[in-house]
């Protein structure tokens, strides 16, 4: 029996999630988690084989969370699933630890399939993510500005990209305004971009919102 914990901050998706599994008999769900943080207590007190834990919820940075649970439990296999398109997010899942990355919109038909790869210790990516990863390698060191933001700055560059503002990060991340700030101040810095317009038209040319 694979069992299976599920971290997503909307219940109805939790749900969706839960009636896919129940369709594999060798899958058993053994709790759910609705925050970063509850997704790591939650690990700890049940001690699942498998984590599908969404890119973007309230609380701790998920990729902090992949980081963590690995710390903890380095055979646990975790799943991101996300509304996000296959881009720069993905790889910075990846080089955290995660052993897959789902789109939401895929996550009916590819969901078991990803979880027993992962199980049995492959990775799970598709064919668009692959070719993103080995282009990733291959080219020379010339980086994009946003490829120089550490993982929470990139996290807070694509919310002011869709338009948030700072108060309205802090409360999504539970963060406060003046930590929220700072991150804006280095994002300027590091992309030497003027104000949040300049990220949100930048955000928008290289794809970066939803």
């Amino acid at each position: 029996m694979i069992k299976v914990l599920i971290a997503d901050d909307h219940q109805m998706f939790r749900d969706g999630l839960r009636r896919v599994l129940e369709d594999d008999p060798v899958l058993q769900v053994i709790g759910e988690a609705e925050n970063g943080p509850r997704a790591l207590t939650r690990s700890k007190e049940l001690d699942p084989d498998v984590v599908l834990l969404d890119v973007v919820m309230p609380g701790r940075d998920s990729l902090e969370i992949v980081e963590e649970l690995k710390r903890w439990k380095p055979e646990i296999r975790v799943l991101m699933l996300t509304s996000h398109s296959e881009d720069q997010y993905a790889l910075r899942c990846l080089r955290a630890g995660a052993d897959g990355y789902l789109t939401k919109i895929k996550a009916g038909d590819e969901l078991i399939s990803a979880i027993h790869k992962i199980h049995g210790g492959g990775k799970y990516i598709s064919d668009q993510l692959a070719e993103l990863l080995a282009m990733s390698i291959g080219r020379d060191n010339s980086q994009l500005p946003h490829e120089s933001l550490s993982d929470r700055e990139f996290q807070v560059l694509r919310m002011i990209g869709s338009g948030m503002t700072v108060s309205e990060i802090g409360n999504e991340l539970n963060l406060s305004v003046k930590t929220v700030s700072t991150y804006r101040t280095r994002i300027l810095d590091k992309t030497q971009l003027k104000n949040n317009a300049a990220i949100m038209r930048y955000a928008l040319e290289h794809g970066l919102t939803d």
